[in-house]
């Protein structure tokens, strides 16, 4: 009889778990518009008002998480590094970019003691709402037609935040579909550079397992996330000596967690 009843709970569990992921991903179809329509119109509303982006970008944080747990992908990330970030100031944030997930992996991760905001390509701020909107929620425009202006615009940008906000940078320029990271581009260690802050280095683990490149329907899983020393740069050596040590350094926290 007991046996049975081992038997049975077993077949089950399946079951259960496989309903429990349908139904959450039912809520997510329910959800996640609603919280798109909030997070990319409330900054025209609010946009001006004072404190607006600190409560915001909490929103938009919580508003990740749910929608992780909804797709359940749980991002793991130790209380040791969780409390380096809360600690970050004065940085430059780079993180390699695997997949989609990794905006709302890193919403996810940092905590609200530590700012942060993205710098957006400025195809995207050519629309009038979404020039509004991202100008509210303090996104920083780039135009990559130059590449002088576009890092003369960052620089500014970084001078003017205070020592607890960073801009996160993505220093692949776009999705790696290999194996390993991608080339770096120079503009975080420029940017760095020319405003005295030192680079903060995230690495992602796993993210493109769960979404790869031509999928839109997430896996569910597990995204491990490890937050590394802090870079500082050597004003006596060449842009690219600091370019390829900083590629070093995440490409051995990227290549060990792909051997464990």
């Amino acid at each position: 009889m007991a046996h049975n009843q081992t038997t049975h709970r077993s077949a089950t569990r399946p079951i259960n778990t496989f309903a429990v992921r349908m139904f959450k991903r039912f809520a997510l179809l329910v959800i996640g518009p609603v919280y798109f329509i909030f997070i990319a119109f409330v900054p025209l509303l609010c946009g001006r008002r004072q404190g607006f982006r600190g409560w915001y970008w909490r929103f938009v944080k919580r508003a990740c998480k749910r929608l992780l747990w909804l797709l359940s992908i749980r991002t793991v990330v130790s209380e040791a590094d969780k409390m380096t970030l809360a600690a970050d100031a004065n940085s430059v944030i780079v993180i390699n970019h695997r997949s989609h997930l990794d905006g709302f992996i890193l919403m996810d991760t940092v905590p609200d003691e530590k700012w942060f905001t993205f710098a957006a390509k400025k195809e995207l701020c050519d629309a009038p709402l979404l020039r509004t909107g991202f100008a509210g929620a303090g996104l920083i425009e780039i135009d990559r037609k130059s590449g002088k202006v576009a890092l003369d615009t960052l620089s500014d940008a970084v001078r003017a935040m205070s020592p607890r906000r960073s801009v996160v940078l993505f220093p692949e320029g776009t999705r790696t579909t290999t194996h390993t990271l991608g080339p770096f581009k120079a503009g975080a260690v420029l940017t760095a550079r020319q405003t005295g802050r030192t680079i903060r280095p995230i690495v992602i683990h796993n993210s493109d397992l769960l979404l790869p490149r031509g999928r839109f329907n997430p896996r569910s899983g597990t995204v491990e996330v490890q937050v590394l020393a802090p870079f500082s740069c050597d004003l006596t050596a060449s842009v690219d000596e600091d370019v390829e040590r900083l590629r070093s350094a995440m490409m051995a926290a990227f290549d060990l967690g792909r051997l464990e």
